[in-house]
């Protein structure tokens, strides 16, 4: 297994990309455009993510899906959070039925 600190570096590597010069970095451009912006890129990178998977393209799939990780993470950058934040969330939903967690959000 691939260890997840990986997911701390980049995080750790987006956030010292906010101060950044937005000519100097794709990251940092993004930052500069604003939230709608990442958004707009998520909503994007989702979107190759489901044509990837439809196209029955592992390799495919698996770049998008870590395109939509990466922009995934500079939303989170964007509002103060992290991994830890996600991984925190995944933890108290492990081993809680999808439709009881559903319910306890009041989204059933």
């Amino acid at each position: 297994m691939i260890d997840c600190q990986i997911l701390y570096r980049v995080a750790d590597t987006l956030n010292g990309r906010k101060g950044a010069a937005p000519e100097t970095s794709y990251v940092a451009s993004l930052y500069h455009k604003g939230t709608d912006a990442i958004c707009k890129k998520i909503a994007e990178e989702a979107a190759e993510t489901i044509m990837a998977a439809k196209d029955k393209d592992r390799l495919h799939l698996v770049r998008e899906t870590a395109d939509l990780w990466f922009h995934s993470l500079i939303l989170l950058s964007q509002f103060g959070l992290g991994p830890d934040d996600v991984l925190a969330e995944l933890h108290r939903r492990e081993g809680i039925s999808g439709i009881d967690e559903k319910k306890s959000r009041g989204n059933a």
